[in-house]
């Protein structure tokens, strides 16, 4: 089904009007495995429905099925959703990245090559992260028991595998003294400011 804006382009074309789109925006929710990134992400795309939610988690279920977690496949997987969400901003769409991005050139390669690009780092402590995992039901694509499989040996961000914190997002989050509300009404205000930079 073609969207009537698309139709709307179609049309002027045809009549040999050039259009340009507007990019959309790209914000980059990171944060330690249980930290709440898929919770915001959600309830920002309940806010916003025009948003597109890039999940790592079910990227990687397309990109690598059967999963090593190696640094090596990570660097792919992480470019192919940077790429994704350059070309969707590109189109129009604006995009929630919901994944954990462990280290910071992924996210530095993101903001590099998206205009409207923009950080929001949940900032967790590990045994609260650990805690929330292990009561949480819907793990929206997530593997189960994680830190079980991190203690194990597994490279978890924060355990086997470095966490690199971001030095300087636009907007941090600490998960143990603010709601989910009140979290995203400073996401809010960071939407407003992205798209008037455009």
């Amino acid at each position: 089904m073609v969207n009537k804006e698309f139709k709307g382009w179609l049309l002027l074309s045809h009549f040999g009007f050039k259009l340009t789109i507007m990019n959309g925006i790209a914000l980059w929710i990171t944060g330690l495995p249980g930290s709440g990134k898929s919770t915001v992400a959600d309830e920002i795309k309940k806010a916003h429905p025009e948003f597109v939610v890039l999940r790592m988690d079910d990227l990687r279920k397309v990109v690598t099925p059967e999963p090593t977690y190696s640094e090596p496949e990570r660097d792919i997987v992480y470019r192919s959703l940077v790429y994704l969400a350059k070309i969707l901003t590109e189109l129009g769409h604006s995009v929630i990245i919901d994944a954990t991005g462990n280290l910071r050139r992924w996210r530095y390669l993101a903001r590099q090559l998206i205009p409207g690009y923009g950080e929001i780092y949940l900032k967790c402590p590990i045994d609260l992260c650990m805690e929330r995992e292990r009561r949480r039901f819907e793990t929206h694509g997530a593997p189960k028991d994680i830190y079980k499989k991190g203690v194990a040996g597994w490279p978890v961000p924060g355990m086997a595998a470095p966490y690199e914190e971001p030095i300087n997002p636009e907007i941090e989050i600490e998960v143990d003294k603010i709601e989910v509300e009140e979290a995203v009404k400073h996401i809010d205000r960071l939407i407003k400011s992205q798209k008037s930079k455009l």
